[in-house]
């Protein structure tokens, strides 16, 4: 098919194995499928998140902690009917829900999974924010939580670390569609069942972007959208080629941040500076 389903519009054909931008092709390359437990508390629960991580990525941020999965897409391929069966298999250990982790250029080969089979599980969406309006309506009623990022409030920054410069229009636009299909975040026994939370990574050097980023939420969402303002910045990728970010995020810079998100009233999770280690880095055993 010829492929449209990212803000890239690559306008190409993506065979099984070849793609566009992304640099996949249309059947799911995985990289790892597994219970996770470090996600935001609603989310893991105590038995964990059903994570299903994909290959490849439509935004392919240099300071990515997957790199190696986003940019250098390794991982297997698998077809719509093996993955499933993943759906059963992670149902069968317990999870809380199964959760898509970059998954904006691999919509259509889930939705096929979900037809042959759809788990009983909340779904979750879990995505760089940078995602088309227009492919995000087709997953409405199915997608039970969205787990955008909002990773800029500056586009000329996302031109040079990510490779956008509409990242700002692109991101208030996706994330107010996944808003309207949601509403309200709707939690039970401590685990959310729909709405969409926000996350936000703090970058080294770069405190005025988060600071801009937290007061567009505000602007455009108001305050009852749930963030979570993540401190776990290394540098990963190609980080040492941008001296601004070849650093990890001090305490200093993360409380100016977080006394922002107190200041503007509000609410949701944040990540103490030590969760900044490669450790917690899955293992990509694909």
């Amino acid at each position: 098919m010829i492929c449209d389903l990212c803000p890239r519009e690559c306008h190409i054909e993506r065979g099984d194995t070849n793609g566009g931008y992304c640099g996949v092709g249309m059947l799911p390359k995985i990289a790892r499928i597994a219970p996770h437990y470090d996600e935001e508390p609603i989310l893991s629960g105590t038995h964990g998140a059903g994570t299903i991580f994909f290959s490849g990525c439509s935004l392919r941020c240099v300071f990515c902690q997957n790199y190696t999965i986003s940019s250098e897409d390794n991982g297997r391929y698998i077809t719509p009917y093996a993955l499933s069966e993943e759906y059963k298999r992670l149902e069968s250990m317990g999870v809380h829900n199964i959760e898509f982790v970059t998954p904006t250029h691999y919509i259509d080969a889930i939705l096929e999974s979900l037809e042959i089979y759809r788990p009983k599980l909340p779904l979750i969406y879990n995505s760089s924010g940078y995602d088309r309006a227009d492919s995000l309506r087709r997953l409405e009623g199915i997608i039970d939580v969205y787990l955008p990022d909002f990773k800029y409030s500056d586009n000329m920054l996302a031109n040079r670390l990510s490779g956008c410069n509409n990242y700002v229009e692109i991101a208030t636009t996706a994330i107010t569609e996944m808003l309207r299909q949601t509403g309200e975040p709707i939690i039970e026994d401590g685990l959310i069942k729909r709405g969409v939370i926000i996350r936000h990574l703090v970058l080294p050097n770069h405190v005025k972007n988060s600071i801009g980023v937290l007061e567009l939420i505000t602007e455009w969402f108001g305050t009852h959208v749930p963030i979570s303002l993540m401190s776990q910045y290394f540098p990963a990728g190609r980080a040492e080629e941008f001296p601004d970010i070849n650093r990890r995020v001090t305490k200093r810079e993360y409380q100016k941040v977080l006394d922002k998100l107190y200041e503007l009233g509000l609410d949701g999770f944040a990540q103490d500076t030590e969760s900044a280690d490669i450790k917690y880095v899955p293992k990509w055993d694909y």
